[in-house]
């Protein structure tokens, strides 16, 4: 059995891949570290880094062990952490928002293990529209919200990443793109891009509907929109392209709209955001069930999709 100080600390090495920032994360010396590994190696019977003066990294057996610890560790943690919150009580009112239907789902999972365990609070979920942005959290309407990253706004606290997807990008079926077996950034060349308006953030709406390709070319905007019911609409009839999540071919699925694969960018990430000044049991109880919900595998879609969906085969 790995001791608890061993497990952090083969963990934290393995994503700082420097002893210095490792020993400093967990608050004790570079010695202390090297000696864990060490011991840790000789039980092993292997080397789990390879060291040299000026680079770490994980060997194959150490990467294979990161792999099979990291959701350990992540339970324990999460498990811990639900312990806390039982111990303290965990109680009160939260409400929570999203902004795709797969994050409703999500959302909606939580609240229900949440309240399963903790009968004395009370989750709500509300959808928030599309040109919302992280307007409800900074007035006070909500208090937490699942949204796309990035999020930069200083008086709001980002979890971490929940749902990642592949980008697509939504057309008219009659478009000479449509039939496309993909896309990349230079296709967008020439596009009008339908982007939320209202409170979303200049760098929110830039990340995710850039203004320009990686050459320059100019990529221009169509009208704006305020939920993505307006968005499906104006793509249909013509007004323009959007960019979007593959799964959105799963939930918003139209005849007159191609779901194109659009290749080349990072791919989208979908997390909890919640005020900075806010905490309490329950927040730290939801965004722990958040974490633990399951997901579902990651979608792809074939050129010019209308809809359909393959399951990336595990």
């Amino acid at each position: 059995m790995l001791e608890r100080y061993e497990l952090e600390a083969f963990l934290t090495l393995a994503e700082e891949l420097h002893f210095g920032r490792t020993a400093e994360r967990l608050g004790v010396s570079t010695g202390r570290i090297s000696q864990t590994v060490k011991k840790l190696e000789r039980r092993v019977g292997t080397p789990l880094f390879a060291r040299t003066s000026r680079s770490v990294r994980l060997t194959p057996v150490g990467h294979a062990l990161y792999e099979d610890l990291l959701p350990v560790h992540q339970r324990m943690r999460a498990a811990l952490e639900r312990a806390t919150a039982a111990g303290r009580g965990v109680h009160g009112r939260l409400r929570v928002g999203f902004a795709t239907p797969w994050g409703g789902e999500l959302l909606t999972a939580a609240a229900e293990a949440v309240a399963a365990l903790h009968p004395g609070c009370e989750i709500t979920v509300h959808e928030v529209p599309l040109d919302g942005g992280v307007r409800a959290l900074q007035d006070g309407t909500l208090d937490v919200q699942c949204t796309a990253f990035p999020v930069r706004e200083p008086d709001l606290t980002t979890g971490p990443v929940v749902v990642t997807d592949e980008r697509v990008l939504l057309l008219p079926v009659g478009h000479p793109l449509a039939t496309r077996a993909s896309l990349g950034p230079e296709d967008l060349a020439g596009l009008d891009l339908i982007a939320p308006g209202g409170a979303v953030p200049r760098h929110w709406t830039d990340h995710h509907y850039p203004r320009s390709t990686p050459s320059g070319a100019p990529v221009g905007r169509g009208p704006a929109a305020a939920t993505w019911q307006e968005v499906l609409s104006h793509v249909t009839a013509g007004r323009g392209a959007s960019p979007g999540a593959a799964r959105g071919a799963q939930y918003h699925p139209r005849p007159g709209i191609a779901y194109v694969p659009l290749h080349g960018l990072p791919p989208l990430e979908y997390g909890l955001v919640w005020p900075t000044a806010s905490d309490s049991a329950l927040l730290r109880a939801f965004v722990a069930a958040v974490g633990e919900a399951p997901q579902d595998p990651v979608l792809r879609i074939g050129p010019g999709s209308r809809g359909v969906i393959r399951k990336r085969r595990p």
